[in-house]
């Protein structure tokens, strides 16, 4: 495999791991840490960025989803919507540090968008919880060599 197709493949699955689409990121990134074939800190960066770029693509949807909750094909009731925006307002922009959580933490990047989370404290939280999760699996897969 090429670097940039590597790369690629990396950026590529942890930016739709971030979104809601059900892929998960982390073997891959751990698959890639474990050849020792690239370098830690850039596959650290490009696993980073890709899923960072997703959770964004989440906030954006957030932030445009208001205005089809009262469409009867839109998957989500108008109920559910409301019960989301309190829940955030009650545990506030903190609760981004669990983005990393699988299940939960991608439907709160969207919630993020929809409570009109200012972009860059949803960056800043996002990037700390995103890149911890990886710099500790990273981590693992060194001790594992």
């Amino acid at each position: 495999m090429t670097d940039l197709a590597a790369y690629a493949g990396l950026f590529l699955a942890a930016l739709a791991a971030a979104t809601i689409l059900p892929m998960q990121s982390e073997a891959a990134l751990v698959a890639l840490v474990v050849t020792g074939a690239y370098p830690v800190w850039l596959l650290l960066t490009v696993a980073s960025l890709g899923n960072v770029l997703g959770a964004v693509i989440n906030w954006l949807i957030g932030r445009g989803i208001e205005r089809y909750r009262d469409r009867r094909w839109f998957p989500v009731t108008p109920t559910a919507l409301d019960r989301a925006q309190n829940w955030y307002r009650r545990y506030g922009k903190w609760s981004l540090l669990l983005s990393w959580l699988p299940v939960v933490g991608d439907p709160l990047t969207v919630v993020a968008g929809l409570a009109r989370e200012p972009l860059a404290v949803f960056l800043v939280l996002v990037t700390i919880a995103k890149v911890g999760r990886y710099a500790v699996l990273t981590v693992a897969a060194l001790g594992v060599m």
